[in-house]
């Protein structure tokens, strides 16, 4: 009996430890897609609408992670103008792409900051 105590409450101590890190995870993600979404939008201000999608799909790739870790609004309207961005540059519509890569970073940006209690 004290045997399963001492390994339930390794366990639990190891779930703690590691539960602040999982946490992280969702806020690296949220910055890799804040980084690649300002890669798209410089990009795509010199036109360069195949780069933009480029970093846009990562940046998706990155937002979408970060809304599965920690469900957000912003993060999910981020996705939306991603969407939006990499459908246009796919278009060869760099000016269309960039202001909606402009928009979301604006979205991805607002998720990054804490959340004030009410």
């Amino acid at each position: 009996m004290t045997r399963r105590f001492v390994v339930a409450l390794l366990g639990s101590a190891l779930a703690l430890f590691l539960a602040p890190r999982i946490s992280l995870a969702a806020e690296d993600h949220l910055a890799e897609a804040v980084k690649h979404t300002k890669e798209a939008i410089s990009h795509g201000k010199m036109g360069h609408a195949d780069v933009l999608v480029t970093h846009a799909q990562a940046a998706l790739t990155h937002a979408e992670a970060a809304q599965k870790e920690k469900a957000n609004a912003h993060t999910a309207e981020g996705i939306t103008h991603l969407k939006a961005a990499i459908e246009h540059g796919k278009q060869g519509h760099a000016d269309v792409a960039t202001k909606h890569a402009e928009e979301a970073l604006t979205h991805l940006e607002a998720a990054q900051k804490p959340e004030k209690a009410k």
